[in-house]
Parts: C-alpha cells; sequence; structure tokens
C-alpha cells in the first residue's frame, strides 16, 4: 500500500522544488533525508546565490546585450557534446538554455526571488568565440544569498507540511530501491538516531531501527559525490592530469553520491562520470565547519597567477577565466596548488567569497552594506580581511623577499625565486606605461573595466603591484576544491531515469546533481556558472510538475 503519491529523497534545494511542485498539483509527498531538519536546504543554503539569466532586465540596464542565441552558442562550445550518451543530455541544455532566456526570471519572482543589480561576468572562457565561457556578464545574485532562493520552498514546504499534504522523514537514510514487475515501488532503509549537531557538521550514523515508505513516485533529489574524495579521485578522469593528493572539500561530508549507486543497482544508468566542476582557487577555512571545509575566492582579473615552481601561468589561464582548463593546466605540470600574487587595492576591490556565510550583507538583503562593501577605498569585504589575517593560506608583506620567504614556508612543492617572482611581475608592470602592449591579463583588465558594473565593484585601476601606495603585497595560496558531478543518472526530458537499454524505469525519477542537473549531464564538459541552482530549480520544477 503506497504511502504517498510521491517520495523524494533529499531535502535539499532540488528536492524541495520537486516537492512543492507536486503538492501544487494535488499529490501527497514524503520527503525522506538522512540528516536532520538543520539541514533542509542541502548545499544550496551554503552558495552565493547565483543564477544564469539571459536577456535580463538587470543585464538591459547595465547597457548588456544579450540574447537566446549568444548564450546558447556560449553553452555548447562549453558543453562540448561529443558522445552518443549526449542526445538526452543535450535536449536538457537546449530545454534550460530557453527557460533562462525565457520564464526563468518571472518564476522566481513569483516566488519572491529578486536580484542584486550588478551582473558578474563569470567564466569569461578561452578566448574564443565558439568555444568555452561567457560572451557577457551572466551572473546574477539573489538578494539573501543562497538561503534566499532555498527560502521560499522551505516556507511551501513547511505550509504544505501544516496542511498534511507533506510529510518530512527525517534522519531516514534510504538503501534501498524497492521494486515490483520491473516498477519501484518505494524505498527501505535505516532509521539515525537524533543528532543536533549544527548544520554541515558529520552526523553520526548510529541506527536505531528500520523503514519502509510506498509511493508511486519515486524521485532522486540526493546530490553528487563533491563530499567524497574517494570517489572523486575514482572518477578523475585522465585528460585532467594526476588527481591532486590532497584537496579540500567545497561540500559537506554527507554529499558522498550512495543513492547514485543504489540507483545503479536498481538497474538505472549512469553516464558520464568522469565529468565533474572543481576549482583551483579554494582556501583552507580558517573557520572550518565539516572536515578540509574549502572556501572558494570569487577573483577579479588583476592577481598575478603563478604555479607551484612560480611559473606564471599563460592566457587563457587567468582568474576568472576558464576553470577546468586551469585545472587542467596544473595537474599535467604535477603542480598541486598555485598562487596569487597581488597587493591591497586588488583585494580590496576583486575579492570575493563564495559561500553564504561569507557574504553576510547579501543574506541580510542590505543594499547599503554591500554598497559599502564594494566601493571601500581602504580594506577588503570583512571575511576577506579575516581571511587575510588568520587564513593559513594568506601571506602578507612590504617587499618581495620577505613575501616569498613567507610563500616558501607555507608552500611544499619547491623553493621559489624571489627574484624570478620580482622579475615576472616587473615584467607585467612595465606593459601599464602607455595604453598599448600586449601582455594578454592587462587587456583583459582594461576591456573589463569598460563595464559599468565590474569597473564600480570587480575590477581594481590597473597599476604596478609593486607600487607601494597600493601595498601591501600579498600572496594566496590556492588548492583544488571539490565541489560539482557534471555526469549523473540518465534521465527523459520528463525527469524519469532510464535503464542500461534506454527504456524509463517506471515510478523512478532523478533531478539536481544525481542527474548532472538534467539527462544525466546537461552541462558537457564544463559549466557557464549560476547553472548549478538553476539546474536544480529547473529539474526539480520538471520532475514536480511530471510525478503529479
Amino acid at each position: 500500500m503506497a504511502d504517498a503519491d510521491v517520495i523524494v529523497i533529499g531535502a535539499g534545494l532540488a528536492g524541495l522544488v520537486t516537492a512543492t511542485e507536486a503538492v501544487a498539483r494535488g499529490a501527497s509527498v514524503i520527503v525522506v533525508e538522512q540528516e536532520g531538519e538543520q539541514s533542509i536546504g542541502g548545499q544550496a543554503f551554503w552558495s552565493l546565490g547565483g543564477l544564469f539569466l539571459v536577456d535580463s532586465p538587470e543585464q538591459r540596464r547595465l547597457g548588456i546585450r544579450d540574447s537566446h542565441d549568444l548564450a546558447w552558442q556560449d553553452w555548447t562550445g562549453s558543453a562540448g557534446f561529443d558522445r552518443a550518451d549526449d542526445a538526452w543530455p543535450s535536449r536538457w541544455a537546449e530545454a534550460y538554455v530557453r527557460f533562462a532566456a525565457t520564464d526563468k526570471r518571472a518564476w522566481l519572482r513569483r516566488h519572491g526571488i529578486s536580484f542584486v543589480p550588478l551582473v558578474g561576468w563569470a567564466e569569461r572562457g578561452d578566448g574564443r568565440a565558439e568555444g568555452h565561457g561567457n560572451s557577457v556578464p551572466r551572473f546574477h545574485v539573489a538578494w539573501g544569498a543562497g538561503p534566499g532562493v532555498v527560502r521560499p520552498f522551505v516556507d511551501l514546504a513547511r505550509r504544505a507540511q501544516r496542511d498534511g499534504r507533506l510529510r518530512f522523514a527525517w534522519r531516514h537514510r534510504v538503501d534501498a530501491l524497492e521494486t515490483e514487475a520491473g516498477r519501484v515501488t518505494g524505498v527501505s532503509g535505516a532509521r539515525l538516531a537524533a543528532d543536533d549537531a549544527a548544520r554541515g557538521v558529520a552526523t553520526a550514523r548510529d541506527v536505531v531501527g528500520h523503514f519502509r515508505f510506498g509511493a508511486g513516485a519515486i524521485v532522486i533529489a540526493s546530490g553528487g559525490i563533491g563530499g567524497n574524495l574517494d570517489l572523486v579521485r575514482r572518477a578523475w578522469p585522465a585528460r585532467l592530469g594526476t588527481p591532486p593528493a590532497t584537496m579540500v572539500r567545497g561540500v559537506p561530508e554527507h554529499v558522498d553520491g550512495r543513492m547514485i549507486g543504489i540507483a545503479q543497482q536498481a538497474g538505472a544508468r549512469l553516464i558520464h562520470p568522469d565529468r565533474m566542476w572543481h576549482y583551483v582557487e579554494g582556501l583552507r577555512n580558517w573557520q572550518p565547519i565539516w572536515r578540509d571545509h574549502g572556501i572558494r575566492v570569487l577573483p577579479g582579473p588583476s592577481s598575478m597567477w603563478f604555479d607551484a615552481f612560480g611559473v606564471r601561468l599563460p592566457p587563457p589561464f587567468l582568474p576568472g577565466y576558464d576553470t577546468l582548463g586551469t585545472l587542467r593546466y596544473l595537474m599535467q605540470r604535477n603542480s598541486p596548488y598555485s598562487w596569487f600574487v597581488l597587493d591591497q587595492a586588488i583585494i580590496r576591490k576583486e575579492f570575493a567569497l563564495s559561500g553564504s556565510e561569507q557574504n553576510p550583507d547579501l543574506v541580510s538583503r542590505s543594499l547599503s552594506a554591500t554598497l559599502r562593501r564594494v566601493t571601500s577605498r581602504t580594506r577588503a569585504p570583512a571575511p576577506v580581511e579575516a581571511f587575510k589575517t588568520h587564513g593559513a593560506d594568506f601571506v602578507v608583506a612590504h617587499d618581495i623577499d620577505t613575501l616569498v620567504a613567507g610563500m616558501n614556508r607555507i608552500g611544499k612543492a619547491t623553493r621559489l625565486d624571489p627574484r624570478a617572482i620580482e622579475a615576472a611581475i616587473r615584467q607585467r608592470d612595465r606593459e601599464l606605461a602607455n595604453p598599448f602592449g600586449k601582455d594578454f591579463q592587462i587587456m583583459a583588465i582594461r576591456m573589463a573595466r569598460t563595464g559599468w558594473a565590474e569597473r564600480l565593484a570587480r575590477t581594481a585601476r590597473p597599476h604596478p603591484i609593486l607600487d607601494p601606495a597600493a601595498g601591501p603585497l600579498i600572496a594566496v595560496r590556492l588548492n583544488i576544491l571539490t565541489r560539482k558531478t557534471l555526469g549523473g543518472l540518465e534521465t527523459d526530458l520528463d525527469a524519469r531515469v532510464l535503464a542500461t537499454d534506454g527504456a524509463p524505469i517506471g515510478g523512478l525519477f532523478a533531478v539536481g546533481e544525481a542527474a548532472g542537473f538534467g539527462g544525466g549531464g546537461m552541462h558537457g564538459y564544463r559549466a557557464l556558472e549560476g547553472t548549478f541552482l538553476g539546474g536544480c530549480l529547473f529539474s526539480g520544477r520538471v520532475a514536480g510538475r511530471a510525478v503529479a
């Protein structure tokens, strides 16, 4: 006997959207989650709240000319779809870009989600019109950051819970999908002991009982593998070089990929497990919440970038340009980490940190606090200054010799030569003497500053890094930070999970990261940013309507 019309496995953003869309269409829903109630919203809670929109009012007000055709060109150039298994992912990608260019913003606004008026230019690409990257700024940050994106769906779920249409089963770990005559009919697993650990902190796995729930539709919304470093290394593709021995985690440890394996045991088809999205600008959190907790730097274009051996990275491997290209470049050269070298003028203007907890002004929806942060003439944002003071990856000095001595103290790959670092900086600084020049990074900085928003909030005025007036000098050790699974369970355009023979498995659906954000990997090989939250929203919306 069915306990509900729909069971959703996972109380993250994709799961909440699925559940509330299904409830809105008359379905009864059980949301099963291995963590406690304090973890509602999942990974999305920790995010900056960036969303990919195309030809939005925010873009048009800033003079940014965008279009569906340009966005689709950028998406396909980045995705690089080249396998037979890309049939469903490419259809999902086409549907998602169309959604982002049409009713996505209006749908979000109906849920009370609004946006900071400055649009960010994330993932600027590899320098080719037909290649990877965003041709224009498209990164829209929601007021309230990640919690602001999650909150409307939490509120809808709570309302449905009060009305008796939705039930949360907290601390219920799914261990198996129940099947009957080739159809998935329910879930079973262990009830875990209550644990009131703070959000993100690892919880106990003590089993106090067991459960089984039945339903007409089961939706997997359990996330990817980014918190499981062993699985990340196992899936690491040869094209990205040798996986680093040391990485920091960009997501909590319970993002462990268990349900993907359980779905495979029930006959589901996993595609593109080798496609993944990890960052090269990870900091070791000086106030960690989970083990190996990493925070990503969201850099502007001006920091000089060196590998672990002190060699400046060539274009297009510049801050904010080509995430996976830079990762591949570093790993193929056995550089386990890298360095930003900059000064106070650059960090003040260009450094932001990913994560809701690192952006209290956005979380509190304070326009005045946000304006004070981006227009300060002396200090970087308070969370950045805190990392500069307390973070294990920061070196601050007033001269090159002291700076490089600090880099050698916290680096492990090789001893850096202060004269070589100084020579590279001086070569770069000489390119600023007139408006001409051949340094690609200087040209990129000048181009960025043609945009009003970039000039105001994200790109420092070009200046010599060795100018004492812009000091002190700063070096930042950057670690590899795990984040997203781009492949996943193969699904059709109704989010139905497909079996190894290509046919839908009756009663089984998948959304969010577990489904590669749609189809088993709608991003292909690379992402354009703002598309992970968006993929959770879109796939949850599709599945919630389909299961109902």
